[in-house]
């Protein structure tokens, strides 16, 4: 290894609700070629998992199995090749749409109000305002768990709401996103809007995991929460926001169990006031 590897390593210094267990393994390659390498030597029975910002997961308190991944910096370059953007698996949303938009780029402002990596949101699908991962998506790089290094066109991530067949184990080393050409002043305009109605709408400075559940068809998730009376519904130091009801917090000792259960409660209350059974959007990982 070229890269650091520590056993024992703590995720909660980094998953955004500071919540879980430690990773008995947790890798942070040096290239491409190093995470390629290690996973080709390793025992195919070992579990293998990438975590980006973990802005989008919670891992539970016993920790994880096996190892995580988790790209360093030198994975979050982006390059900008006529009206394509290049992006390392590590690079924040927000680097990217900025990129683009200093470009004068256009098509790729939802980035701005994704808060994880280009890695996480090709794996997930991840959307926001109207438009996904995949509507931008050219192709993406990925390390499969066997080590082989392949390039996937957009077609082949089998691509549906908040969904890729990007195979377990596999990670996005990197991503080449297609935008349009633009006025750099609409697209900052634009950028800047998707900025204010977050910071608006969603509780951006607490311990929370982001979008909860997935928006069920014809609905909205946030809207059957509150229909159901779950606004404010605590267990221990987890609360569903009043801000918005999609999203569940952390106010300061919340335990990951806690976390889960209040999501699982949310979800009975939304099946018995209306009939619908919510779908996570957060990944939970890990053992209880």
């Amino acid at each position: 290894m070229r890269g650091r590897i520590e056993a024992g390593a703590s995720l909660a210094d980094f998953i955004w609700f500071r919540t879980g267990g430690p990773a008995e393994w947790l890798l942070r390659p040096a290239d491409v070629a190093d995470l390629s390498d290690f996973l080709r030597a390793l025992d195919p029975a070992v579990p293998v998992m990438p975590v980006g910002v973990g802005s989008n997961l919670i891992v539970r308190d016993g920790g994880v199995p096996g190892v995580v991944v988790r790209l360093p910096k030198a994975f979050a370059k982006v390059s900008i090749e006529g009206d394509l953007v290049r992006a390392g698996g590590a690079a924040m949303g927000i680097t990217v749409a900025s990129a683009a938009r200093d470009a004068g780029i256009a098509g790729l402002e939802f980035l701005r109000g994704i808060p994880g990596t280009v890695g996480g949101a090709v794996r997930m699908n991840a959307g926001a305002y109207g438009r996904d991962a995949r509507d931008i998506l050219v192709e993406a790089t990925v390390v499969l768990r066997d080590g082989t290094i392949e390039t996937w066109e957009a077609a082949r991530l089998g691509y549906t709401y908040r969904h890729s067949e990007v195979p377990a184990g596999a990670i996005v080393v990197e991503a080449v996103f297609r935008g349009t050409p633009g006025d750099k002043a609409a697209i900052s305009a634009e950028m800047d809007r998707i900025a204010a109605e977050r910071e608006a709408s969603q509780p951006l400075r607490s311990r929370t995991g982001g979008s909860t559940f997935k928006n069920p068809d014809g609905h909205k998730a946030w809207a059957l929460i509150d229909a159901a009376g779950c606004r404010g519904l605590r267990r221990g130091d987890a609360q569903v926001s009043e801000k918005h009801t999609n999203f569940l917090l952390n106010l300061g000792t919340a335990s990951s169990a806690e976390i889960e259960a209040l999501g699982e409660e949310v979800r009975d209350r939304v099946k018995a006031q209306s009939g619908v059974t919510l779908e996570w959007e957060i990944q939970r990982v890990g053992v209880v």
